[in-house]
């Protein structure tokens, strides 16, 4: 480390915006990989907007017990719109200051990126971000925590809907989350057989979801399931089934999964990935790290400057896309 680096003594860490499964483990690696360097930990609740609040309480290795298995996050979150104000950012960093913690970890996505790019950018406190939100949309990284786990909450639903699809030759438009991102979309697609998807960021073909659906019942195809990327505003589904009943006299059904896909017990593959990112950013705090995140890219573990990461992610839909039109012939 560099010697005009300060050395980390203590850390704070949060989760903010929307929760996503994982989230547990991560706060689990950082707590237990701080404590056995012998840095205190406090944990911030209710992040932004409980930092603002003074919510910050001492975590110990009991703190962390008994939590990787379960999603959501023991420290709750928030969206803190207040935060995109300065003054509100210098009164946390007056906090962070009074409560003497050194570095934040912040777990969350590009809003909360931005907000401890600024906090550091305006008041030099080192911070470390752990992707964390199920769309998958963090530019310089190729995963983030949750993501895994929501495609396989929505496979899971999907197959069971496909079973009554199945058995009243129905057609299901089956919503999934992506608010700018067609992650979920395109592999719950792939990975259900899925006769169409409906990407965020493109116009919807009508014309080809009814020809698909038709290409399928003339081969004695009696169900078809579209899955839709909400995008923008939920509901996206219910647009879509209107046009296909009054425009095409095409009969379908809408199940929209919503919030079922924060939820649950994270997947094997989110614990480990969340793991190894919590003892990452810890290390990356000591090692003199300013402004950077726990990034997965090529399968390896690299941190990446947080500025890096605010630069929006472009989709590379095309091969997924491909793949789903390829095996729904």
């Amino acid at each position: 480390m560099d010697s005009t680096v300060k050395a980390i003594k203590s850390l704070g860490v949060l989760c903010s915006g929307g929760d996503s499964p994982g989230m547990n483990a991560a706060v689990r690696s950082v707590v237990r990989t701080a404590i056995g360097l012998g840095i205190d930990v406090f944990g911030i609740y209710r992040g932004y907007s409980g930092l603002l609040e003074g919510n910050i309480q001492k975590l110990g290795l009991a703190s962390v017990s008994n939590i990787i298995q379960r999603g959501g996050t023991i420290l709750d979150t928030s969206r803190c719109l207040e935060f995109f104000t300065a003054e509100i950012r210098q009164e946390a960093a007056h906090i962070l200051f009074r409560k003497h913690i050194d570095g934040l970890v912040v777990i969350g996505g590009n809003g909360s990126f931005a907000g401890a790019m600024d906090l550091h950018r305006e008041h030099g406190i080192p911070v470390i971000g752990i992707p964390g939100t199920i769309d998958n949309d963090i530019s310089g990284t190729e995963y983030t925590i949750g993501f895994n786990t929501a495609v396989q909450t929505a496979i899971d639903a999907v197959d069971k809907i496909r079973d009554t699809a199945s058995a009243h030759a129905r057609t299901f438009l089956v919503e999934v989350m992506g608010h700018k991102s067609s992650s979920i979309a395109l592999q719950v697609g792939v990975c259900t057989g899925a006769e169409h998807v409906v990407l965020s960021n493109q116009a919807v073909d009508y014309q080809k979801i009814v020809n698909d659906i038709r290409k399928g019942a003339e081969r004695g195809k009696t169900s078809s399931i579209i899955i839709v990327a909400e995008g923008e505003k939920a509901g996206l589904s219910y647009q879509i089934k209107n046009v296909l009943m009054n425009q095409y006299d095409l009969g379908v059904h809408v199940c929209v999964l919503g919030h079922i896909q924060r939820g649950g017990s994270p997947t094997a593959l989110d614990r480990l990935i969340a793991s190894k990112m919590g003892h990452a950013a810890v290390h990356a705090l000591c090692q003199g790290h300013q402004a950077h995140v726990t990034a997965l890219n090529k399968g390896e573990l690299e941190m990446v400057p947080l500025d890096q990461c605010l630069e929006g992610k472009s989709e590379t839909n095309g091969p997924q896309l491909e793949l789903i039109n390829a095996l729904a012939i």
